[in-house]
């Protein structure tokens, strides 16, 4: 990027680029981004408080030096953030946080900061009979039971010592497959059941009417295909 001088506006380190925008004042962004006006103008040498250009490049102090994070992901802090709040957005406890960030102050985040967010996966576990998924936000185990037409009680039997109310982003889990023998398929080809496909779409796609895929299926429930089942798709 480039300041007002046509010159590449480089910011020291420890401090992180901003286009000053309509509205804007050194007082506005000192509280928006929790660093003080002298500081800002310190970073900024010859910068006139009372004429901000709109669409200048300055530099706000403030954003500290990249951490490792071996073990998580890099969160860049916003307006708002508190460790509080991003430990509960990422199912993670505070002092996972601080322990992750040596040197964080929980009572001074600075907008534009970088921290790590402690991922706190369990091993990932056997899954002969299914496949891994990783959680992310928002998810619960009901939430995937219906995603991938799996019973919950199916999910946990599957992953012993799994907390149903306390999943980790990042943790890895095995949703298990719930399906049958495979079936005879002398005039037609195996297909394999994946997420969203009913009788209906697989008879469109592969040009067969659903009543050949029932038929050559005895048993099928057309109502509940189970991710990973083994059908029999008649030509």
């Amino acid at each position: 990027m480039y300041n007002d001088y046509g010159m590449e506006q480089v910011c020291p380190g420890g401090s992180f680029q901003y286009i000053i925008r309509a509205g804007d004042t050194l007082f506005a962004l000192s509280q928006r981004f929790n660093v003080s006006v002298q500081e800002i103008m310190n970073a900024n040498p010859g910068i006139d408080p009372n004429n901000l250009q709109i669409g200048r490049i300055i530099c706000i102090p403030g954003a500290g030096p990249m951490p490792s994070c071996p073990n998580g992901f890099l969160y860049t802090i916003r307006a708002g953030d508190t460790l509080f709040a991003l430990g509960q957005r990422f199912n993670v406890s505070v002092q996972a946080i601080i322990n992750a960030n040596p040197g964080i102050d929980p009572n001074n985040l600075q907008v534009g900061r970088i921290i790590c967010i402690p991922t706190m996966a369990t091993p990932t576990p056997p899954c002969p009979n299914g496949f891994l998924y990783t959680i992310r936000a928002g998810d619960t185990l009901f939430t995937l039971s219906q995603r991938f037409n799996i019973d919950v009680q199916a999910i946990i039997s599957a992953n012993p010592g799994i907390n149903p109310n306390n999943l980790q982003i990042g943790q890895v889990i095995c949703i298990p497959t719930m399906v049958g023998p495979t079936p005879s398929c002398p005039n037609g080809f195996l297909y394999t059941i994946r997420a969203g496909d009913t009788l209906f779409t697989l008879g469109q796609r592969f040009n067969v009417s659903v009543q050949a895929i029932i038929n050559a299926n005895p048993g099928i429930n057309p109502n509940n295909l189970q991710i990973g089942q083994v059908i029999c798709i008649p030509t």
